[in-house]
């Protein structure tokens, strides 16, 4: 088992820190000591500030900023995310031990652990799940056989975009927004290999998600590090749901938009 480090975890540490002192500090004026040391005030006395924030970050929610292009058009570049760990259950430190409360679904965009840095987080979405049998062909992909619903949306108008061809992709129920380039279509090398992937030209092959496995990625098919060169993501590895963009100083248009 791989064990992350991270916010999460630098927070965890500091939370045990002050909690120590603290304590400390309890028992020195409990004994009728005078003096207030000097680590009162940059320890102890941050306890309960450190505390809730820690435990709004693993139990509740906590955000990330979009470093990349991966998941255009749905985020951008700057994107700041409210990630609900409700959604999947809060992942405890150093562990990456989930309190089980829901299952990823098709269709959601998560936050994971990078698998091969899991101090790293990624943003991508969730395609298949366990069991699946995935049709990739040309950037487009079917789940389980289901004939996929495809709305041509022309060449993108956002400065992001020019030069790229925007679609709604409706896959098992779940309709979204994809990026293609056209010189591209899908034709990027597929690392996944037998006997869960089988290749049948540049641009397609057909796969069979494992059991505790996910099949991620990015809405912007042709510029994506995911699942097609790193493997399948494990279940245990993501971090929460996106429910929100809270705002993106590039773009103020994007204040509390929904991802689709």
């Amino acid at each position: 088992m791989k064990i992350g480090f991270a916010l999460n975890e630098i927070l965890a540490l500091l939370t045990l820190l002050t909690g120590g002192l603290s304590l400390a500090w309890r028992r020195r004026r409990g004994s009728g000591r005078a003096g207030k040391p000097w680590w009162v005030g940059w320890g102890a006395e941050l306890f309960t500030v450190v505390a809730l924030i820690f435990t709004c970050r693993v139990a509740l929610a906590d955000w990330q900023r979009v470093p990349s292009a991966s998941m255009e058009p749905t985020l951008r570049v700057g994107d700041m995310l409210l990630i609900n760990h409700l959604a999947y259950g809060p992942r405890l430190p150093f562990t990456n031990t989930a309190l089980p409360m829901g299952l990823p679904q098709r269709g959601d965009v998560a936050v994971f652990r990078y698998p091969l840095d899991v101090s790293t987080f990624y943003v991508k979405r969730i395609v298949a799940v366990a069991g699946d049998r995935v049709q990739f062909r040309d950037g487009i992909v079917a789940i389980n056989g289901e004939a996929t619903q495809v709305t041509d949306l022309g060449w993108g108008e956002h400065p992001a975009d020019r030069g790229q061809r925007l679609l709604t992709e409706r896959v098992a129920g779940r309709e979204h927004a994809i990026k293609l380039n056209p010189f591209v279509l899908g034709r990027l090398p597929q690392a996944i290999g037998a006997p869960d992937c089988t290749p049948l030209r540049p641009g397609a092959w057909d796969c069979t998600v494992p059991q505790g496995k996910l099949l991620a990625m990015g809405d912007n098919r042709d510029n994506s590090a995911d699942s097609r060169s790193w493997g399948f993501l494990d279940e245990r590895e993501v971090y929460g749901r996106v429910d929100r963009v809270l705002f993106n100083y590039l773009e103020f248009s994007r204040f509390w938009h929904k991802p689709a």
